[in-house]
């Protein structure tokens, strides 16, 4: 692998790294994901989850029915209890919270509502459904887990990608995730000082390793090799850690989806600071999804995790270079031949000067000042949009 500039050897991964994350994007989705998941769904290990995962496929099957042949079934005994006879079944199935929402949307009627009714009457209006719709054919997919369960109902070319794949292409360039190899749980920013601490104990409070009945989401850093792109104003080394997130659902509650960016810190609720050239790649699980998860999701996995840093590096250092305004009137015609408005234009330029001391004279200098005020933006839509000005920047200075 190509060597990059590293930190300066007042610092070490052992003392941990003087990071400026007043600059680039903050990336809450890692945050989101830590705070929402409950204990029993968060790892310490690649390789837990990935057992985890595996085994809860190889205890599943998949096949396809004609939903006119689905009978419900519910006890008057038991107001909870809704089971599924599907054809040639030796045994009756029971939905999972998911799987009922699934086949609910599939006969149009409100899920929410039926939850809400005892089972025998779920039943009739499911049943109804059911045997009233035209017949089509719906591709399911259940669990022997102490008892026969219906994890989900797709379409009959839903292109499952099972979560096991995913993790186990993240375990080709990561190993366990805990530090076997360059990709790690991340470590996290201590704000009182702004040095970033790579070597974090991995608990359930801190790793960011999860798996759910539904999904996956895994996030890992190579935070022990940090990347020096530049000098900050004072002088000190301008440092990033490459990092990646990915995501997938095999019963279809979301894509599968990878994103790969370079930042400066984690913090302890798992938000990124400093984010730079974040790229993504979504796949849908449509008829294909199987053949191009082998022919792009993966690969591009492995070519980020492989790559020298080093056209990130030259970019950045390019955006600093490339002076494009060296006066107050060419820095606001500078950003209003960029579509923004005047407003927006005077928040940029203060942004700037009230973190560098100074106006902005480079591109890279624009793109920190648009990131900056982007933040503040309470509707994504806007700040999805100046984020994507600001990259635009970025590659035009490359």
């Amino acid at each position: 692998m190509t060597q990059v500039e590293i930190q300066a050897p007042t610092r070490n991964a052992r003392a941990g790294y003087k990071v400026d994350v007043s600059r680039g994007q903050r990336v809450g989705r890692v945050s989101s994901e830590w705070f929402n998941r409950p204990a029993d769904e968060r790892y310490l290990s690649l390789t837990v989850l990935g057992n985890s995962v595996r085994a809860r496929s190889q205890r599943s099957r998949t096949r396809i029915v004609e939903s006119e042949r689905i009978r419900v079934e519910a006890s008057r005994d038991d107001a909870e209890r809704l089971l599924l006879m599907l054809p040639d079944a030796e045994a009756p199935v029971a939905p999972t919270h998911w799987s009922f929402g699934q086949l609910a949307s599939l006969v149009g009627a409100p899920a929410a509502y039926l939850r809400q009714l005892p089972a025998p009457l779920a039943a009739i209006n499911l049943q109804y459904g059911l045997n009233s719709q035209r017949a089509e054919q719906v591709k399911t997919l259940e669990i022997q887990n102490g008892r026969l369960e219906l994890r989900a109902v797709t379409g009959p070319d839903y292109g499952r990608i099972f979560d096991h794949e995913l993790v186990e292409a993240v375990q080709k360039i990561a190993g366990n995730g805990t530090g076997d190899t360059r990709w790690k749980v991340p470590g996290v920013l201590d704000w009182s000082t702004g040095i970033y601490n790579p070597n974090v104990d991995i608990s359930k409070d801190t790793t960011t390793l999860y798996a759910s009945d539904r999904d996956v989401f895994l996030f890992l850093v190579d935070d022990l090799n940090p990347i020096e792109a530049g000098k900050l104003s004072n002088g000190d080394p301008d440092l990033f850690f490459r990092g990646f997130y990915c995501w997938n659902s095999e019963v279809g509650a979301r894509t599968l989806g990878i994103a790969s960016f370079y930042l400066r810190a984690v913090c302890q609720n798992r938000n990124l600071w400093g984010v730079e050239n974040f790229e993504e790649i979504t796949i849908r699980h449509s008829k294909y999804a199987a053949s191009r998860f082998a022919a792009e999701a993966e690969p591009a996995l492995i070519q980020f995790a492989e790559s020298s840093p080093m056209p990130f590096v030259n970019g950045i250092k390019a955006a600093r270079e490339r002076i494009v305004a060296r006066n107050d009137e060419d820095r606001e015609s500078f950003l209003r031949k960029r579509a923004f408005s005047k407003v927006e234009t005077m928040k940029i330029i203060d942004a700037v000067l009230a973190e560098e001391g100074r106006p902005p004279e480079s591109i890279f200098d624009f793109v920190q000042g648009i990131t900056r005020v982007a933040r503040d933006k309470p509707h994504q839509d806007v700040r999805l949009d100046m984020e994507g000005k600001a990259k635009k920047l970025l590659d035009f200075a490359a």
